[in-house]
């Protein structure tokens, strides 16, 4: 004989009052929304038979919304993740719900909870660097599908989608032999950052794989224009030969470019300089546009929702899905012929 489930066994499940159940599977009271979702989903696990509005939000049917949470302030890689997202989710009825954490856990935690209160299919977590991050708690989850999308989650068994700094690293080092500059220098960001461990990476692979050393160590600082004039300037003090400079990211590589000048060497016939991210306004508003890779956060868009629907449907894929940057070839690394 089955012992029917009762409002005492939900609420013993979840670790919540006999009152706060009831608020939360018949929407009254003024529970959070994480409380909520976590006595419904218990209730449905338990095979709670109250039929209640309430309770069926947590059955399996699809709202057509999906909720996408951005660490990212300044918005350079979520508006065009989110303008990707759009192209693949607007053909599959799907419309997109954004909210942006600025980067706190709890913030997250509570956009997380209002959107699943609103019943989202899915949910992409886009992070505003290359850094692993830790993966969304199952409790917080509560088994909504999940894309990780540019900051990669720190489970492989989590579905996570970034790109190739190490590929980037290597296409730089490979570009600038291809225009036939063999004394090569890298100017970074933060050593500790996830892309400038990679991109540096792929370059020292590059280099070894043409039986080629540095000419100089790599400088690391932080991600501003203002370093790149400092450690150019430093660069030039050394006295070291060098006709090719990689720089991790296209402040950098402006600020590199604007000490060169100043110091009456020539950019790109005296040195091709290379920068990574391609945001337009610093990479074509100077006075030699530059050289840069693009991140292609518009196509990883399109692929972490592709990837959010097969979840959706039962089908996850899982572990990291690594995609390659754009080459986007301008003057900085080009000599007139």
């Amino acid at each position: 004989m089955t012992t029917r489930v009762t409002l005492q066994d939900v609420a013993d499940a979840a670790h919540v009052s006999l009152a706060s159940a009831s608020k939360a599977l018949n929407g009254t009271g003024h529970i959070s929304a994480h409380t909520r979702r976590l006595v419904q989903t218990t209730a449905q696990e338990l095979g709670y038979k109250q039929r209640t509005a309430a309770e069926k939000r947590t059955a399996h049917q699809q709202s057509g919304l999906i909720g996408l949470v951005s660490a990212d302030l300044e918005g350079r890689f979520s508006m065009p993740a989110l303008a990707g997202a759009e192209d693949t989710l607007g053909v599959a009825n799907h419309a997109v719900l954004l909210t942006n954490s600025r980067g706190d856990p709890q913030i997250e935690r509570d956009h997380i909870d209002q959107m699943a209160a609103r019943g989202v299919d899915g949910l992409l977590i886009l992070g505003g660097e290359t850094d692993a991050r830790p993966p969304i708690k199952p409790n917080t989850a509560l088994g909504i599908p999940i894309v990780y999308v540019y900051a990669p989650s720190t489970n492989p068994n989590d579905s996570s989608i970034t790109v190739d700094n190490v590929q980037a690293g290597q296409a730089a080092i490979n570009h600038l032999l291809g225009q036939g500059r063999t004394h090569i220098a890298i100017l970074a960001g933060p050593e500790y950052y996830a892309a400038t461990k990679d991109r540096v990476n792929g370059a020292e692979q590059a280099m070894a794989a043409a039986g080629l050393r540095f000419s100089a160590p790599t400088r690391y600082g932080n991600w501003h224009e203002s370093w790149g004039r400092v450690a150019t300037n430093l660069l030039i003090e050394s006295g070291e030969q060098v006709d090719g400079l990689y720089c991790l990211n296209d402040m950098l590589a402006r600020g590199a470019i604007e000490s060169f000048l100043e110091h009456g060497i020539r950019v790109p016939e005296d040195v091709a300089v290379i920068g990574h991210d391609n945001w337009s306004v610093t990479a074509t508003e100077c006075r030699i546009p530059i050289t840069t890779f693009d991140n292609n956060m518009r196509e990883m868009g399109r692929k972490a929702a592709r990837m959010l629907l097969s979840a959706i449907k039962g089908h996850p894929q899982r572990g990291m899905t690594l995609m390659d940057c754009s080459l986007i070839i301008r003057e900085s690394s080009v000599s007139k012929r």
